[in-house]
């Protein structure tokens, strides 16, 4: 059978699968929402924070303890909800959620508040990974097709990403940076009414589970897993500074060891013999990855440059730069359509393309004088990229990993997502070398256009080829 017939049969499938009712995905849609939101709130509150504990520069690990927590958490959540029930860790991340929210007003001290922050990460980590796990659950059973389903989660994720800065700053300038993290407790208490009412309870777990448990979740893998993506990450943040190169001492001899200890797990935390068969779930993190680097390239090189180069004031450079994250919520409507037709990878056409045509506006049609209107329309042309890479990603990953271990391919997209994250921000202090030029949004307009086109090709050369 050639490839174009099986891809004509399974979009075949698709079509005629029943969709799951937007209730499943709401529900779980309420609780995913908390890690973008919680990512992007963050930025409007860092001078607040800074004002009241007398700090400075490490603010800025208020953002990155969050990042570094939840590319960490997020597939051990996905991993735990595999074992142990996708309901089950979900309602536990929020719950942690709440309680951090509650408690990180009362922070005496930066280190506390970071410290806080830290968990919050990993509380929110944990509600995409089993969040895809429920859905992928419910799917099966149903025996309904999931794209509608992931497409709304896309939509909550892009949208909260969006009213993030706008929402953190009238809480800000309200009620004090506090508010931020408070506003954590209602949006949690919504989401697990929702899931405790409409999403069916797991199965119920054998009375020797606990020891399963215990042998299956492979401590080990998860303990390599963790020291090698954190020095991997904590080198990365350092990019922006003084470098830490000496973390790859560390890092890399993990790492290898990692891979070889999972290679010889009979149950192991990172399927990496599954990772070395299956080129498309690979290609996949690897795709996400440099997604998601020119993504926050965009998403936080062009407000810097807009502020110190083209004069604008906060307001209206978030004003300038909204309609990034606001198209990426509406595409995802048109990408959704487009992907129960005809799979993930026309969507990841699409946005590999709309990413070049962006990256080539920034590179060659920005300066210091560009009008206001035409900085708010090359903020569409870059915004409509986000919907089709973020849900062709998804869905990519989803269709190549196997049904047992979504939850921890979930949670392994969510880290590749951070890592891209990370790696932006030491692309955006290399690209600028300094205060914000227009040269320097030229070379990141370049590397953005150079990303672009890798996708490309891997979208129509390499992945037509799996």
């Amino acid at each position: 059978m050639t490839k174009a017939v099986e891809e004509t049969r399974a979009a075949e499938e698709v079509q005629a699968q029943p969709g799951l009712p937007a209730k499943y995905a709401a529900s779980v849609g309420l609780g995913t929402l908390l890690q973008p939101l919680n990512s992007s709130m963050i930025a409007v509150a860092l001078v607040a924070i800074g004002n009241d504990f007398h700090a400075g520069t490490e603010t800025q690990w208020l953002v990155s303890g969050l990042y570094l927590a939840t590319a960490i958490s997020a597939p051990t959540a996905g991993r735990l909800a595999d074992l142990l029930g996708a309901r089950r860790v979900f309602l536990a991340g929020l719950g942690l959620v709440a309680l951090v929210s509650a408690l990180a007003p009362l922070a005496p001290s930066l280190g506390w508040l970071i410290a806080a922050r830290v968990l919050l990460g990993i509380g929110t980590g944990a509600q995409f990974p089993s969040g895809v796990a429920m859905i992928r659950r419910i799917a099966d059973r149903r025996k309904a097709s999931a794209v509608g389903a992931l497409g709304l989660i896309s939509v909550f994720a892009q949208t909260s990403a969006a009213l993030g800065p706008s929402v953190g700053g009238f809480l800000v300038g309200s009620f004090d940076w506090q508010a931020i993290f408070l506003v954590n407790l209602p949006v949690s208490a919504i989401a697990g009414f929702f899931v405790l009412r409409l999403v069916p309870a797991d199965p119920p777990r054998p009375a020797d589970d606990g020891r399963k448990l215990w042998r299956e979740i492979d401590l080990a893998g998860l303990f390599l897993f963790s020291l090698a993506m954190t020095a991997v990450m904590l080198v990365l943040l350092s990019l922006t500074g003084q470098p830490t190169w000496w973390l790859l001492a560390v890092a890399v001899p993990v790492a290898v060891l990692f891979v070889l200890w999972e290679r010889r797990a009979a149950t192991p935390f990172v399927d990496v013999r599954l990772l070395a068969r299956s080129a498309p779930l690979s290609l996949g993190y690897l795709r996400t990855m440099l997604t998601y680097v020119a993504f926050y390239a965009i998403f936080y090189g062009l407000p810097g440059w807009l502020e110190q180069a083209r004069g604008l004031d906060p307001t209206q450079v978030g004003l300038v730069v909204l309609p990034i994250a606001a198209l990426g919520a509406i595409t995802v409507i048109g990408a959704t359509r487009l992907a129960r037709n005809h799979g993930p990878r026309l969507l990841l056409v699409i946005g590999s393309a709309g990413l070049l045509v962006g990256g080539a506006a920034l590179a060659f049609g920005v300066h210091a004088g560009t009008p206001i209107v035409v900085l708010v329309l090359i903020s569409a042309v870059l915004g409509v990229p986000n919907g089709f890479n973020g849900l062709g990603n998804q869905l990519a990953v989803y269709s190549a990993a196997p049904p047992e271990a979504a939850g921890a391919a979930a949670g392994l997209f969510r880290t590749s997502q951070y890592v891209g994250a990370n790696l932006a921000s030491a692309a955006i202090a290399l690209v600028f070398a300094g205060p914000a030029s227009d040269a320097g949004l030229h070379r990141l307009g370049l590397l953005v256009g150079g990303i672009a086109t890798i996708l490309l090709v891997d979208v129509i050369f390499v992945r037509k080829s799996h």
